[in-house]
């Protein structure tokens, strides 16, 4: 039970100590602090005060457009496969007219294709994305 107690006091934090900054001083800080796996700005000052370890989120500028537009295709793609699957379902209304029965046959094989197809890149887009958001 005193071990515990212990661990308690240790962890609440009743001592402040302030300190001022100049709007440039601090916006420098936030950005520093931004850059790293800290959640506020208390964790990542205690950490530099204290000597404590800070990870540091190293990103690659050219790798962030290519991931944005990864994003735009995915998205893109999406609303294509989307609006041919529309139309092949409005074209199977159609199909007891000869003329469109074998065209909307033929057209379904291409919707399964590219349906499949949407469907793998988006998969891709995504696992790269979730590695990309926790690099």
């Amino acid at each position: 039970m005193k071990g515990n107690k212990m661990k308690k006091e240790l962890l609440n934090r009743t001592r402040i100590a302030a300190v001022r900054f100049t709007t440039s001083e601090y916006a420098a800080l936030e950005r520093r602090c931004k850059a790293t796996t800290c959640r506020q700005m208390s964790e990542y000052l205690r950490n530099c005060l204290l000597h404590k370890p800070v990870t540091v989120k190293h990103r690659d500028a050219s790798l962030d457009e290519c991931m944005l537009e990864f994003i735009r295709l995915r998205k893109e793609l999406s609303a294509l496969g989307n609006n041919f699957n529309q139309s092949v379902r409005k074209l199977h209304t159609l199909q007891q007219i000869p003329e469109f029965r074998h065209w909307i046959l033929s057209t379904e094989a291409q919707r399964e294709r590219l349906l499949r197809t949407v469907s793998d890149i988006q998969k891709m887009t995504s696992e790269m994305t979730s590695k990309w958001l926790l690099s």
